[in-house]
């Protein structure tokens, strides 16, 4: 089921088969949510319009490396060696082009721009190698290189069409409403072995391809998978992209897990053990440090296990007044 994380961005989480897993794995799962109208939302741009100048090429292959990252970066990577196997679109569907997929359409008109997180003005090469650094668990490339550059390139293409400062609909990752009670990571498993376990294995290992040092299906705990500094480590991150992208087939118009299933499944996905990442120099501002990032120190008296699983109706409210 899960992360094409795809592209990583967190960690699709599962990149799209030839055809759906064999009922051996399972019946194809039926649709959760009402069919939701796609009017209105953003649309990628075609890759015929891809400029014939002295840029294409560049475009071209930074999506080749959105799309096949481990081919050339990862541990059998033909250019460099500092990734973890996954690719850029197991956590950014379809090259960062998919509805609701962790999508790129806003990276262009919204970057650079403050993040709380560093507590500084970011760039959009800032935000790739965090990525690297993070959903990939590696090693950042260098800002001058070849492909860091044609990355770039390829966001600047796909949002050229949305205006400076516009967030188009269907951007990014949906927020969903926080539940009344805590996520739930029993349930989670429950869903998990259902719905995600024929795709993403017993142990959240994904299915490799050992030739290529990457992933068929991709790793959603482990040594291999991404780290706890990824913004998929947050549930709301992690509901909000399975919900719209998860089991294989499901999309923003048709769902095929209720919000319920998308909390209690990033319940369980994330209490699993997956690689450290020294975040020390991560939130220095306190007040601005999401409510459900996991780790301590916060700006209100919550615990560590309320501001992971939930309740958050409770810490949001009070973070609401306190300002």
């Amino acid at each position: 089921m899960l992360l094409l994380i795809t592209g990583i961005l967190l960690p699709g989480l599962a990149q799209r088969p030839a055809k759906i897993p064999s009922a051996s794995a399972g019946s194809a799962p039926k649709k959760t949510e009402s069919v939701r109208p796609q009017k209105q939302l953003w649309q990628p741009p075609k890759t015929d319009s891809i400029p014939k100048s002295s840029g294409i090429e560049l475009i071209r292959y930074g999506k080749e490396l959105i799309a096949h990252t481990a081919d050339y970066l990862g541990p059998k990577g033909t250019v460099m060696q500092i990734s973890n196997g996954m690719n850029c679109q197991n956590c950014h569907l379809d090259a960062g082009t998919k509805i609701m997929g962790n999508n790129y359409a806003a990276v262009f008109s919204t970057y650079p721009k403050f993040r709380a997180r560093s507590g500084t003005k970011e760039t959009i090469i800032k935000r790739i190698s965090d990525c690297f650094e993070r959903s990939l668990n590696g090693t950042k490339p260098d800002s001058a290189s070849k492909e860091m550059t044609a990355m770039v390139a390829y966001m600047k293409w796909l949002g050229k069409d949305t205006p400076k400062g516009v967030v188009p609909k269907g951007t990014g990752l949906e927020k969903l409403a926080y539940l009344d009670r805590a996520a739930d990571p029993k349930n989670g498993q429950i869903i998990y072995k259902a719905k995600c376990e024929s795709c993403h294995g017993v142990n959240g290992e994904g299915i490799p391809n050992p030739e290529k040092g990457s992933y068929i299906y991709p790793p959603l705990w482990g040594k291999n998978s991404y780290n706890d500094g990824a913004g998929l480590y947050r549930l709301s991150s992690f509901a909000g992209y399975v919900v719209n992208n998860m089991p294989f087939g499901a999309s923003y118009e048709n769902r095929l897990l209720t919000e319920k299933e998308a909390w209690d499944l990033a319940a369980f996905v994330n209490s699993q053990p997956r690689p450290h990442k020294d975040q020390k120099n991560d939130w220095v501002d306190l007040t601005k440090k999401p409510i459900d990032f996991p780790f301590a120190p916060y700006a209100d008296e919550f615990t560590e296990k309320q501001h992971k699983l939930g309740p958050f109706k409770a810490i949001a409210d009070a973070k609401k007044e306190s300002k």
